[in-house]
């Protein structure tokens, strides 16, 4: 192995740095921009996403010259630091209305809907068609009504409007309505930057037409156009990417019951395969048939939004040299990727946890496989995600670091290789700016004087998961609106790795080759299916060919029959582990077995590496098989690579690891060098267990203690609404001078950060259960010894008043070893 790559995962180059939301929320000055842009570097982030958010004064209006002036202070300033800026193409978001400015001179393109409007008819009706301004008829058409929610689709008869009436006899005694499908103005909005502009506000800027692609052009010219202008000298250097975030179609607040529409859409949607009858099923049970003809229109409306939305800025992008980023609205919205340079997603609202099976059951679980795995079938270096976003738990601001650290590896473990932490608060000034999405994740918040370790960390594992491939021969099938998550559940579990191939990439971008489906650098045997329902004839042809190859497809079903002939078939989807061959069943074997531990097993520049994640609550101890070969282990978090001993079981050999809660490991195999082997014997030693539960003061303070017990200082007169530091001091006595082999300080419970300092000298930094230390044994001496402890509460209290608990709470206990 290489002493450059090791160099390289030790200390990476920037452009793995995370990019985290700026949110610009208050009066800006030059001066402050550039002071907080160095603050930024100085802890090692060098970069960041320019985003506008509410609580910017007036005077300074979006695009304006005031506006992009300062715009020009922070790319400038970026530059010199050697920085990377990515541009936010909206004032807050929605993304496509810029501020709504391209509706203010375009009434036209504001954003559009479907409304549906039913009349109960009897005998003969004549009905005259009354639309308002800025309407347009679509369709009118006759249904009779099995109940009040529920039609019989093969009833529907269009009807023809003649001088603006329409005449309708119902041909039976049914329950018939007649149906009126009318284009109007959704009233949508988006989040505006000024106060007075968020949702249900007077001053809330009007969302535009995406469906529309003169109102998308008009969109770029003001938006996009303005920051090139401006900007045009940094485009490609230190701006590297423009973000879009989650454009919505019908805008925020829309009027309720409208389906997305714009102009003519009706032509579009026949065009690909619908029918104009169709349209009653998508407010009303249609029976058997409802779910396809609503997964069609969805195709139709996603189709429309890539071509005239997300291609229109993705080749503005490519044009002046820049990727699109950014996410659309759902989390497993795969397809409409397709045009993003940097495919992205986001995690917020605590929608994936540690907590309630969250991290692995529902459709925001995909989000990281989401965007790693657009990126991998399409041959994009990196993939981007939004995370952190209203992500705490007890109340707004209640976001441990621990958990930081827990969504952070939750997304880098699936493959996201560009971290944008949301949000970095220009300013905390007043409770509109402070609870803007909360909480502030980096300056203004107490873990930051040591956010450069979490910056190092970042950078380490996404260099790690940039141009590398995962070994995985399984591939699972989903749509381009839908990633399964329950199929998956036992993968993630029995650490097995898999990739999400899309359906239409299957069919256009893949190679059936000898058994395996071949896609950019990945190459599979096995195939996936949850749902077999979904298949398209096309797909189950070319599923065919694969499995007759010698693949190998696996389907979940109820059916005793399989859809594909020779494929293996499942009853549910806790069975898709066994039913896997062996050769991808066992990517990695732990023992023992743990359903918390996770994997992604790459191969980087022509090294193996294992990256472990614990997920859990629990610290994991055990080994996983290796082939034969040098191993060392990677500290991402510490930053320090050694060699590690294999253990010999007859013809296995296995690497002993430890992950504790919260934890991640990497481990590299070198298979052209000979492995270390474990030492059979080890000396015996004494343990001596001081505990020091009593004896403990409490130093800078802002109240006095109300005792020397270990306890909550929310307890304490004055210290309820405390967000700060206080420091612990206590002494303990070793007697023997015998030579100490190994030293351990445990604090027990402690919230939540706690730096241990024993007779003068660091020993370190804990943000996270357990807060065990492990000593430099020379730190100790014979006779008398000190130890203080530094604790920084969370900020909640503070911000929320959410007296949380907060301080040393122990037991804590310190583990001597002496040899003997």
């Amino acid at each position: 192995m290489s002493d450059a790559l090791q160099q390289q995962f030790l200390d990476p180059p920037e452009e793995f740095t995370p990019i985290p939301f700026w949110f610009w929320n208050d009066d800006l000055t030059k001066e402050e921009i550039a002071r907080q842009i160095h603050d930024f570097h100085e802890k090692g982030v060098t970069g960041f996403v320019l985003h506008p958010r509410i609580g910017i004064p007036e005077e300074i209006e979006y695009l304006s010259e005031t506006f992009m002036n300062l715009v020009h202070v922070a790319v400038e300033e970026a530059k010199c630091l050697g920085m990377s800026v990515i541009l936010y193409d909206e004032a807050m978001y929605p993304s496509g209305a810029a501020k709504g400015f391209v509706v203010k001179d375009n009434p036209e393109y504001a954003s559009r809907g479907l409304m549906m409007i039913e009349y109960p008819c009897q005998k003969h009706n004549e009905m005259s068609i009354d639309l308002s301004e800025g309407e347009k008829l679509v369709s009118v058409q006759a249904v009779e009504k099995l109940t009040e929610a529920s039609i019989d689709l093969a009833s529907c008869q269009l009807l023809q409007v003649e001088s603006e009436k329409v005449h309708f006899t119902p041909p039976n005694n049914g329950n018939w309505s007649l149906l009126l499908f009318i284009e109007t103005f959704s009233g949508g909005t988006i989040r505006g930057i000024h106060f007075g502009e968020d949702d249900g506000e007077e001053h809330a800027p009007a969302s535009a037409d995406l469906l529309n692609p003169d109102a998308v052009k008009k969109f770029i010219q003001i938006t996009h156009d303005t920051y090139y202008a401006k900007l045009k000298e940094y485009f490609g250097d230190t701006v590297i990417a423009m973000f879009t975030d989650e454009p919505d179609i019908l805008g925020r607040g829309s009027a309720k019951g409208l389906k997305p529409w714009t102009n003519d859409f009706l032509t579009y949607f026949k065009g690909n395969g619908n029918e104009e009858i169709d349209l009653p099923a998508l407010w009303f049970d249609a029976g058997d048939q409802t779910d396809g003809i609503r997964k069609n229109y969805r195709k139709a409306v996603n189709k429309r939004l890539t071509e005239v939305y997300y291609k229109q800025i993705s080749d503005w992008c490519a044009g002046h040299g820049i990727a699109l980023t950014g996410h659309p609205a759902a989390s497993d919205d795969i397809g409409l990727l397709e045009h993003f340079q940097i495919p992205g997603q986001d995690v917020v609202w605590r929608w994936v946890a540690p907590e309630d099976g969250k991290a692995l059951e529902g459709e925001h679980s995909t989000a990281g496989k989401c965007s790693a795995d657009a990126a991998r079938h399409r041959g994009r270096r990196r993939n981007l995600n939004e995370f952190l976003g209203v992500c705490s738990k007890e109340s707004p601001w209640a976001l441990s670091a621990g958990d930081m650290k827990w969504y952070m590896d939750w997304l880098l473990v699936r493959g996201v290789n560009l971290l944008c932490p949301h949000a970095f608060y220009y300013s905390i000034d007043g409770k509109r700016r402070s609870h803007e999405r909360p909480p502030d994740v980096g300056p203004n918040n107490l873990w930051w004087p040591y956010y450069k370790q979490f910056s190092q960390y970042m950078k380490r594992l996404s260099w790690l998961m940039t141009d590398s491939n995962n070994q995985t021969s399984v591939a699972v099938l989903c749509e381009e609106d839908h990633l399964p998550w329950k199929i998956v559940k036992p993968f993630y579990e029995n650490q097995v790795e898999f990739n999400y191939l899309e359906q239409s990439l299957l069919l256009s971008s893949s190679n059936v080759q000898d058994g395996r489906i071949l896609i950019v650098d990945q190459s599979y045997e096995v195939i996936v299916v949850e749902d077999y329902s979904l298949i398209d004839d096309a797909v189950q042809e070319k599923l065919e060919l694969f499995n007759a190859g010698g693949g190998h497809v696996i389907v979940c079903t109820e059916s005793s029959h399989s859809p594909v002939d020779r494929a293996r078939t499942i009853r549910k989807e806790e069975e898709v582990v066994s039913a896997l061959p062996d050769i991808s069943k066992h990517q990695v074997t732990l023992r023992p077995h743990s359903p918390s531990i996770r994997l992604s097993k790459v191969v980087k520049d022509g090294t193996l590496f294992y990256f472990f994640v614990n997920e859990g609550e629990d610290n994991y101890v055990g080994t996983f098989e290796v082939e034969e070969g040098k191993v060392e282990k990677w500290d991402p978090w510490n930053g320090a690579i050694s060699e590690v001993a294999v253990q010999q079981d007859r013809d296995k050999r296995f690497v002993p690891f430890e992950l504790e809660r919260r934890s991640s490991i990497v481990f590299s195999v070198d298979t052209n060098q000979a492995p270390k082997n474990a030492d059979k014997w080890a000396e015996p030693m004494n343990i001596t267990f001081i505990p020091m539960n009593d004896g403990w003061a409490v130093k800078n303070s802002p109240t006095q203690a109300a005792s020397n017990a270990l306890e909550s200082w929310v307890e304490w007169d004055g210290m309820e609404a405390f967000s700060g530091t206080v420091t612990y001091e206590n002494s303990f006595a070793i007697e023997e001078e015998s030579p100490i082999a190994h030293a351990t300080v445990d604090l027990g419970e402690v919230y939540e950060i706690a730096r241990l300092t024993v007779n003068g000298k660091e020993v370190g930094l804990k943000m996270w259960a357990p807060y065990r230390f492990e000593l430099d044994p020379s730190f100790l001496q014979a006779g008398k010894n000190t130890i203080s402890i530094d604790v920084t509460n969370s900020m909640a209290n503070k911000m929320d008043n959410a007296r949380l608990k907060s301080g040393l709470i122990g037991p804590v206990s310190m583990e001597i070893r002496i040899i003997d």
